[in-house]
């Protein structure tokens, strides 16, 4: 029986090379799924997917990674994307959820809820840096798949723009921690709010910066919060205040438990904060 031929991918064959290659290969309809707000502390984990059509329509300017490009012209791709693609989904984990299930657990989980949300069924997925089990189609884990890859490209600026709108309306609600600013990413200036006030209900406690200044002594429950109601009223007051705490913080570090520390981040620049290069 004869073997199909390798198909090779040119490194300098852009952004769409490795989704045309597949589509040479018979698989038609290739979904990207990424996630942004994982690295932060506070806010919403935010998970997108999208297939991006055949040929030139599926071709959008500017289109490259979310953290490489400027605000505004992620506004402008996230349009495109949402006016070209065939199908995108969105999923939002919020911030109780991260702290009950874990972070690595709410992420994957995320990625496969909006690729089983798409409108088009992929014949192809594409991730970011590690796969993503319980798909019923074949899919391929791609190390900076969203610099590699534009289906991917085109899920981080889904997830990007839809959790950076998110944060500056918690930053209405929550004011005093600048999240529009840094949209809930360990900056210099967010880690003193938090030293000064505490943190609010939009934060992660099950990172050890935020159980450090809750006062809970770096030992962070999974679960944070009572199941609603006056319990819930008493523990956090109003939705726009923070939670009283004490003690001084013992950690700097915005990492939930069981993951890998990473540097405290530079202020206010997206790409830095989630990992990029300048």
């Amino acid at each position: 029986m004869l073997t199909p031929p390798r198909t090779v991918v040119r490194r300098d064959g852009g952004l769409y090379a490795l989704e045309r290659a597949l589509q040479r290969r018979g698989f038609r309809h290739v979904a990207g799924a990424d996630e942004a707000g994982r690295g932060a502390c506070a806010g919403p984990l935010v998970a997108a997917a999208a297939v991006l059509p055949e040929g030139r329509r599926g071709e959008i300017d500017e289109l490259a990674d979310s953290k490489l490009l400027t605000p505004a012209a992620r506004e402008r791709v996230y349009h495109e994307v949402v006016a070209r693609a065939l199908a995108y989904a969105v999923v939002i984990i919020p911030a109780e959820e991260v702290d009950a299930r874990g972070l690595h657990v709410c992420n994957l989980a995320a990625m496969r809820r909006a690729l089983a949300s798409l409108d088009t069924r992929p014949d192809y997925v594409l991730t970011d840096g590690f796969g993503v089990d319980g798909l019923d189609v074949p899919g391929l884990a791609v190390w900076k798949g969203d610099r590699v890859a534009a289906c991917v490209a085109a899920a981080s600026v889904l997830a990007k723009v839809t959790r950076d709108r998110l944060m500056v309306e918690l930053d209405g609600r929550f004011p005093g921690y600048g999240f529009a600013e840094h949209k809930g990413y360990i900056t210099a200036e967010h880690s003193a709010a938090l030293r000064e006030r505490g943190p609010c209900r939009e934060h992660r406690f099950s990172y050890v910066n935020v159980a450090a200044v809750s006062g809970r002594d770096g030992r962070p429950p999974r679960a944070r919060r009572p199941a609603g109601g006056e319990a819930e009223a008493a523990l956090f007051g109003r939705p726009d205040e923070p939670m009283e705490h004490s003690g001084a913080p013992r950690g700097t570090v915005g990492v939930a438990l069981g993951e890998q520390p990473r540097p405290p981040a530079s202020v206010g620049e997206d790409v830095v904060m989630e990992g990029g290069v300048r």
